[in-house]
């Protein structure tokens, strides 16, 4: 568990930055990229890159590889993967409480029972079938 915690810090660390994310986000569109092609778009130093792109790698996230003196990356997804199922896990987690809780409150005989009222008049049940399938929250918040 110890190395698995470790490398799902290293990615939750790697994805906090934007340019990083946005680095990412340009791999996904253009593997193979070289990191000359990768700093283009970015107003920093071609060094700043590198340091950016050196945390992607160490997190996993980033696969280089040399052509000459051209250093090509790309894309590696897995460790994005291994956080969405952290995430998903505490979703389910989460949305099994709020359920309990709007049970409860609902429930005939609590003080909230009447006058609680979801605001958009809908169901936390209904929220939850989204494109992916079980445990997606559905709420139409992109991946980025």
């Amino acid at each position: 568990m110890v190395n698995s915690s470790r490398a799902l810090d290293a990615t939750f660390a790697a994805l906090a930055d934007p340019t990083r994310r946005a680095i990412l986000a340009l791999l996904a569109q253009a593997p193979d990229s070289s990191v000359g092609e990768l700093a283009r778009p970015f107003t920093m130093s071609l060094p700043a890159i590198s340091k950016h792109l050196a945390v992607l790698e160490n997190a996993g996230l980033l696969a280089r590889r040399r052509d000459g003196r051209v250093h090509h990356c790309r894309l590696v997804a897995a460790p994005m993967q291994t956080a969405s199922d952290w995430i998903a896990h505490y979703t389910e987690f989460w949305e099994r409480r709020l359920d309990a809780l709007e049970r409860y409150l609902e429930a005939p005989g609590t003080e909230g029972g009447k006058k609680w009222k979801r605001p958009n008049g809908g169901s936390r049940s209904r929220a939850r079938s989204g494109p992916r399938g079980r445990g997606s929250s559905g709420r139409g918040r992109s991946p980025s």
